[in-house]
């Protein structure tokens, strides 16, 4: 259970699908750019830098699930924001061939988009075996990752791209059913203040609300003409505004 919640990101199809896609662009800048059509290595950078943008906001937003999903929605959006520069690179690099990506209704776009990934089966050695899973599934694109022709593999990375892109964004939707179900962190906590206040307000024999029922929590005026007096407020605000004056 500890390496679960440690390395939870780890049995995430798109934080592979991410390092397989990071570890396909590493191999193709490598190979294709040159001096002579990235002079000052400027491509190789903004795409390698890319795809490592998307496993490690991946990784990151999904390690502050617990204390902000706020948070891990927004790094995993900055994880689908890359990709989708990424994407556009390799659009680049085909039109700078004069050729055009691969047709959705193309053989050669199914055959990619239709691999799927097996599903990770971690024991006891969640780094060794996490590595392992990553190199078997980058290996399933081999009869395209590996051709010597630039466009093949390019062609082939924009897909995973693009195919990628959609997977995020539905962890984001899910994440976001999640938010609207449980909430966040600024909810928890207030949530768990009023649970303290309400407890504070039980052991001091604090009135019921007048509106409610509910036991009441001192308060201090923050303005108008009682500023900086206590009052009687109900524990449940917002929710009801019960007051009453402390005598």
């Amino acid at each position: 259970m500890l390496q679960i919640r440690r390395f939870g990101f780890y049995w995430l199809d798109t934080w592979v699908m991410a390092n397989v896609i990071q570890l396909a662009t590493q191999d193709f800048c490598a190979r294709f750019l040159n001096r002579t059509n990235d002079p000052c290595g400027r491509q190789f950078d903004q795409m390698t830098m890319a795809a490592r943008s998307a496993p490690a906001n991946i990784a990151e937003g999904n390690s502050r699930h617990s204390t902000s999903k706020e948070t891990e929605m927004k790094l995993t959006d900055v994880a689908r924001a890359t990709l989708a520069e990424l994407a556009n690179d390799y659009v680049n690099w085909l039109l700078r061939h004069e050729q055009t990506p691969w047709s959705i209704h193309s053989a050669e776009y199914a055959q990619v988009a239709n691999i799927r990934f097996d599903k990770p089966t971690y024991q006891d050695d969640v780094l060794h075996e996490s590595s392992a899973h990553i190199l078997k599934q980058k290996h399933l694109f081999d009869r395209w990752l590996l051709s010597d022709d630039s466009i093949v593999v390019a062609n082939c990375l924009l897909v995973l791209c693009n195919r990628l892109v959609m997977m995020i964004g539905k962890q984001i939707e899910n994440q976001l059913a999640t938010f609207r179900e449980e909430g966040g962190f600024t909810e928890a906590l207030t949530a768990e203040r009023l649970a303290a206040r309400t407890e504070q307000s039980k052991q001091a024999d604090a009135p019921a609300c007048p509106l409610c029922g509910k036991p009441m929590v001192k308060r201090v005026a923050k303005k108008g003409i009682n500023s900086g007096r206590e009052f009687w407020s109900c524990s449940a605000y917002p929710q009801c505004y019960g007051t009453k004056d402390i005598v």
